[in-house]
């Protein structure tokens, strides 16, 4: 397998782009589209009682930073050559995070169909990844940054809690299927789901199993709006993303009336362009429940 060299501008390629480091002699990844710069280490004040592989905070650009330490968070020792250390400040989740790498070596361009997911018999740190990528070089494994920050900061992730019922609701059969290739999201996800009234969804691990789902159905002879009448997607999907199945359906005459909300960590100011090119009836960041049901009310057919 081989990477492409220069920028990813367009949306819907089912590409992606990683910024590799290193934790040891590990390699890692991280989407690009999640950093917004990567600077040497600076001076971090520490907060007491804070969590273990929380090095304290810094001050950027007159924002108070956390910085999560990676190796400690991993399960690796220490640098062993502290000069060559990195930065890598990120944003998802509707929210900023320095993560201390040891290195930044290269960006690769890859697609997601060359991106395996860990195997469910794997333990301990493959918990904390979502995709394998491997290269001539060797293997790049792409680390689940939601999850860590959601280990050291339980109030950061989705939970059945961010949805307030203001009152009783109505129960919809309405049939809503949903890409997230987490297992604890996706039942986090049902849940409140269920929740607001919405008891007909149905959950795939990415975007070319719903695809596929879709097309077994036109298949069968079956007109898709009466099967189906909304579709949930997140961005970051081994073998094809959010964005590539949103522009695949909106460009089919069969799927392009089915209302897509894209409910993913990467829905930015900054990146909500993305979504807009290819047809997203919807964007909502994660972990936003509400928001992502006050859409659904919206748009489900």
């Amino acid at each position: 397998m081989h990477t492409q060299k220069g920028i990813l501008l367009e949306s819907g390629t089912n590409e992606l782009e990683i910024v590799q480091f290193s934790i040891g002699s590990n390699k890692f990844g991280i989407n690009v589209i999640k950093v917004k710069e990567i600077i040497k280490p600076v001076p971090v004040t520490v907060i007491p009682h804070s969590h273990p592989h929380i090095e304290g905070i810094i001050e950027l650009r007159g924002e108070i930073l956390p910085v999560v330490d990676m190796a400690g968070a991993l399960g690796f020792p220490a640098s062993l050559e502290p000069d060559q250390d990195k930065f890598i400040v990120a944003e998802f989740n509707m929210q900023k995070v320095v993560f201390h790498v040891h290195t930044v070596t290269q960006i690769h361009r890859i697609s997601w169909e060359a991106i395996e997911k860990p195997s469910g018999l794997n333990k301990g740190l493959m918990d904390q990844i979502i995709g394998v990528i491997s290269l001539e070089e060797g293997m790049i494994l792409l680390v689940d940054f939601e999850k860590i920050v959601v280990d050291l900061n339980p109030d950061a992730g989705l939970h059945s809690g961010r949805f307030t019922d203001a009152g009783k609701r109505e129960t919809s059969t309405k049939r809503i299927l949903a890409a997230e290739d987490s297992p604890l999201l996706r039942q986090l996800l049902g849940d409140t789901l269920k929740s607001a009234g919405y008891v007909n969804v149905t959950f795939f691990d990415n975007g070319r199993d719903i695809l596929d789902y879709l097309e077994s159905l036109c298949n069968n002879g079956n007109r898709i709006t009466e099967e189906v009448k909304l579709i949930i997607t997140d961005i970051e999907m081994p073998q094809m993303d959010g964005l590539y199945l949103t522009k695949h359906l909106k460009a089919d005459a069969r799927f392009g009336e089915l209302p897509v909300i894209i409910f993913s960590s990467l829905i930015t100011e900054d990146l909500r362009h993305k979504g807009t090119m290819v047809g997203a009836d919807a964007q909502v960041s994660k972990p936003d429940i509400g928001g992502l049901i006050d859409y659904i009310d919206q748009l489900i057919l």
